[in-house]
């Protein structure tokens, strides 16, 4: 499936030169008067080197075909991620880097798509939602005036985010694991 160059986000699978590349950085670019470019970092997932290239605005690039199984996370050893197939309790170990930013939001018992390529596990697609408890942010003032200022809080699985000045300690959230972000309080 051919995307846009402007498309492409960290941790994506792309076809570049005949080669499945994961996209470890990416910056999109103006410089001046000159043509919009992006800027990405690529891992060889064959080779496992890495390279750089610069993509024009009007590029398009080719995702790579993965295949997509559900699993469920069990733990993490301190180098390597854990899941097990929930069809037939195969267990595959992915890396720091393979997971990109979706490492931090991994729980256990978070179940969740693992994309696959020729056979090989490569990285995860995490939910466009999860529900999580708020374990620690500063208290609602009484009597102080609505604002619209967010204010961090940290979530059971350790990650801080920003929230709306009503929400508590102890409410249930939920959130964007794929953009970081609040969405609403739990029902």
């Amino acid at each position: 499936m051919a995307i846009p160059a402007t498309q492409i986000r960290r941790g994506m699978v792309i076809v570049f030169e005949g080669q499945p590349c994961k996209i470890v950085e990416f910056r999109h670019h103006t410089p001046g008067n000159l043509r919009a470019m992006v800027q990405t970092k690529m891992r060889n997932i064959r080779t496992g080197s890495t390279f750089e290239h610069r993509f024009r605005s009007a590029d398009t690039v080719e995702r790579a075909a993965l295949e997509q199984h559900d699993m469920e996370y069990l733990y993490s050893d301190g180098s390597q991620h854990h899941f097990m197939n929930t069809q037939n309790y195969e267990q595959i170990g992915l890396s720091e880097e393979d997971l990109g930013d979706a490492a931090q939001w991994l729980m256990p018992g978070l179940k969740i798509q693992v994309e696959f390529y020729e056979g090989a596990p490569i990285g995860i697609e995490m939910p466009d939602s999860m529900e999580l408890a708020v374990t620690s942010t500063e208290p609602t003032m009484k009597g102080a005036t609505v604002s619209n200022v967010n204010k961090p809080a940290t979530l059971e699985n350790g990650v801080t985010i920003l929230v709306p000045p009503f929400v508590n300690e102890g409410d249930r959230i939920r959130v964007s694991p794929v953009e970081g972000r609040y969405i609403e309080r739990a029902k």
